[in-house]
C-alpha cells in the first residue's frame, strides 16, 4: 500500500491510495468518517433561555457546533476511571452568558479547557431580542461518528477509482468528446485526442466522451476508451475543524491496523 499526497491544507487533503483493494478503500473511509473521536457538546444545563428557540432546538445545535480536539490528552468516557460520571481525564466543561440585542455566536462559548474549543468562533446559534437572555453550561467528551454525526471529525470524505483514458488507432482527433467533457480536461494533440497535463484526476469517469465518439457515426465502439484502476484511488478530506486532516487520516490508519491485530490475535488463538 502506498499513499501520495497532490495537497495536504489544515482542513483539507486529497491523495492517491496505491496498491491495495477497493474494500480496504472503503474500510480506511469508513473508519475516518465514524471512528475516529473527537470532543462535542452532549449534556447541557439550561439555566436561562428567554431566546426564540426551544431548549431541545438550542440544545442540538450546541452539540453540532465542532470542538478542537487533542486525542492524546483525554480518554473516551466510556474507558475512563470515573466510569461515565465525568471527569478532568473525560470531560470538558464549556459555559455561556449573553444577553441581547445581538446573535449568540460559538465564540461566545467558554471552554475550562485551553485546547478544547470551538473550532470557529463565527458559528451562529441564536439571535437575541433586547431583554432576551441565554445561559448555560454544556459538558463535552470525546465519542465516535458511529454514534452520532456530531462526533465525525470530517465533512467530506470520499473516494473515487483512479482514471485510465486511452483512444485506439480510429481516433481521427475529430474533437466532438473535447466539446462535451464537462471537466475540460481532454485536447486534441496533432490527429488524436489526448488529456491535458495534469487533467487526469479531474476526470468524473461520466463516459459523455465516448458517448459523443458513438454519435460521430464511428460504428458500435467508441475511439476514446474511458477505464478505472481498481487498485488505485482517488481520496478527497475535509475536516469539520476537530483535528487537522492529518490526524484524521493517522487515526483512520491506527484504527484499522488495530482491528487487523485483534483479528489476526484471535484466529491465532483458534489454531492453537
Amino acid at each position: 500500500m502506498k499513499i501520495e499526497f497532490s495537497s495536504l491544507e489544515e482542513n483539507a487533503a486529497s491523495f492517491v491510495l496505491s496498491d491495495a483493494p477497493i474494500a480496504f478503500a472503503n474500510a480506511l473511509r469508513r473508519a475516518m468518517v465514524s471512528e475516529v473521536m473527537t470532543f462535542a457538546i452532549e449534556d447541557v444545563k439550561i439555566y436561562d433561555n428567554t431566546s426564540a428557540l426551544f431548549d431541545e432546538i438550542l440544545t442540538h445545535r450546541l452539540g453540532l457546533i465542532p470542538l478542537v480536539t487533542d486525542p492524546d490528552s483525554f480518554v473516551p468516557r466510556s474507558q475512563c476511571s470515573c466510569n461515565g460520571a465525568g471527569c478532568p481525564r473525560c470531560t470538558v466543561t464549556l459555559t455561556m452568558s449573553v444577553e441581547g440585542p445581538g446573535v449568540v455566536m460559538s465564540g461566545d462559548l467558554i471552554s475550562q479547557d485551553a485546547v478544547v474549543r470551538p473550532a470557529e468562533d463565527n458559528i451562529p446559534i441564536v439571535k437575541l431580542e433586547k431583554n432576551q437572555k441565554v445561559v448555560i453550561e454544556a459538558q463535552a467528551y470525546m465519542e465516535r461518528g458511529m454514534e452520532h454525526a456530531k462526533w465525525s471529525p470530517t465533512t467530506v470524505c470520499g473516494y473515487k477509482n483512479y482514471p485510465i483514458i486511452t483512444h485506439d488507432e480510429r481516433c481521427d482527433g475529430c474533437g466532438l468528446c473535447v466539446e462535451v467533457c464537462p471537466k475540460e480536461i481532454l485536447e486534441v494533440k496533432g490527429s488524436a485526442v489526448g488529456v491535458k497535463d495534469g487533467g487526469l484526476e479531474s476526470c468524473s469517469l461520466c463516459r459523455l466522451c465516448e458517448q459523443a465518439c458513438l454519435n460521430s457515426g464511428i460504428g458500435d465502439e467508441p475511439a476514446i476508451h474511458i477505464g478505472m484502476d481498481d487498485r488505485r484511488f482517488l481520496f478527497t478530506v475535509e475536516s469539520a475543524g476537530s483535528l487537522p486532516t492529518v490526524r484524521i487520516i493517522k487515526h483512520g490508519l491506527l484504527f484499522l491496523k488495530k482491528q487487523s491485530d485483534e483479528l489476526h490475535e484471535a484466529l491465532s488463538e483458534i489454531r492453537g
